[in-house]
């Protein structure tokens, strides 16, 4: 008996392998996203981190700028003591408030991330369920085509065997005929 059933479930595996690999690709990707919103916080708490080093470099050399003046210019010594103390007033203002918007910032996004996480749990969870469901009713789709394919494949053998049976039949009359013939023209010959 000939294997008709071979494509039909070829075709059924390489189905369900395309559900699969399509729900492995959302979930990487929703990784993805993740990796790329932590890489996006950890940029911006390297780049608070230059910024701070940056604004003390400012600090240090605005102090600088300062301190050779009161050196190169006599009388200067201590003119200075009132600006330098309203500088390091904005500095540190600056940095306080630079610290607060990335620690604001950090707040909102862990909040954000675990809203998101439960969120692509639940999602996953059920994207899960389904796909399991329409595997399930994929691979009883799949019995049943087996089952259809193998009755008329079983149904195309009893034709064929039939057919062949009425062939010889056919055959056997036609033998038949062809001796009657023959019978019949050796008495008219005769």
């Amino acid at each position: 008996m000939a294997d008709y059933t071979s494509p039909v479930t070829t075709a059924f595996e390489l189905q369900r392998q395309t559900i699969e690999q399509s729900q492995e690709a959302l979930v990487r990707s929703l990784d993805a996203q993740r990796r790329m919103g932590e890489a996006v916080l950890d940029g911006v708490e390297a780049s608070q981190a230059a910024q701070a080093r940056a604004v003390e470099q400012s600090r240090d050399g605005i102090h600088r700028t300062l301190d050779a003046l009161e050196e190169s210019v006599p009388g200067l010594e201590g003119q200075f003591d009132e600006v330098r103390a309203a500088l390091d007033d904005q500095f540190d203002l600056l940095v306080e408030n630079h610290e607060e918007a990335v620690e604001t910032f950090s707040e909102e996004y862990e909040r954000n991330a675990e809203r998101f996480e439960a969120v692509e749990e639940d999602y996953l969870e059920a994207l899960d369920e389904q796909v399991q469901f329409l595997i399930e009713a994929h691979e009883d789709i799949e019995s049943l085509s087996v089952e259809a394919v193998e009755d008329a494949a079983d149904q195309v053998e009893e034709l064929q065997d039939r057919l062949d049976e009425m062939e010889e039949q056919a055959e056997e009359v036609q033998s038949q005929v062809r001796e009657v013939q023959e019978k019949a023209a050796s008495a008219i010959e005769a």
